[in-house]
């Protein structure tokens, strides 16, 4: 069952984080280049794209860390420091994505279709420039989960 557990819980982070990785990554260049040629359709269409990839793989995501918490339960390292890091890691980047990405995605569209007053479009085209810096945190703290997943301090694979 724990090999179970474990192939579910790799699968799910290759296949939903992963996607989230590269499309919150793309995002900024997008909504840039939008900005830069307005009424540009292909480019608005790009952004609402990579930004509904965010959406819908982020909430799928969650069964990455219900798979996870299951595999550690089997493998019983609940309480290993790594896996405690791990966690909190792993919530940080959740956080920084649902408080810091996902927002800013949504108030740089709102722009970019014309749809926000002129007050909240400034702000929105302020909150692009800041969006990379918060991508790149949520990719950093992804990766930094990953080597810890991998390098497992007391690990039996002799790594």
């Amino acid at each position: 069952m724990t090999k179970f557990l474990l192939a579910v819980h790799v699968l799910a982070a290759v296949i939903t984080i992963g996607p989230v990785t590269v499309a919150a990554s793309m995002f900024p260049p997008t909504a840039r280049r939008a900005l830069a040629g307005p009424g540009n359709a292909a480019t608005l269409a790009e952004a609402r794209t990579l930004h509904r990839i965010c959406r819908v793989y982020a909430v799928i995501a969650v069964v990455v860390p219900v798979f996870g918490l299951a595999t550690a339960r089997s493998l019983h390292v609940l309480g290993s420091p790594w896996l405690l890091t791990s966690i909190a890691l792993t919530a940080a980047a959740a956080a920084v994505l649902g408080i810091l990405v996902l927002p800013r995605q949504s108030a740089a569209l709102t722009v970019l279709d014309g749809t926000a007053d002129p007050q909240k479009a400034a702000a929105a085209l302020r909150a692009v420039g800041r969006l990379g810096m918060y991508t790149g945190l949520f990719n950093l703290l992804w990766a930094t989960v990953t080597v810890l997943m991998i390098v497992r301090p007391g690990s039996t694979t002799g790594a």
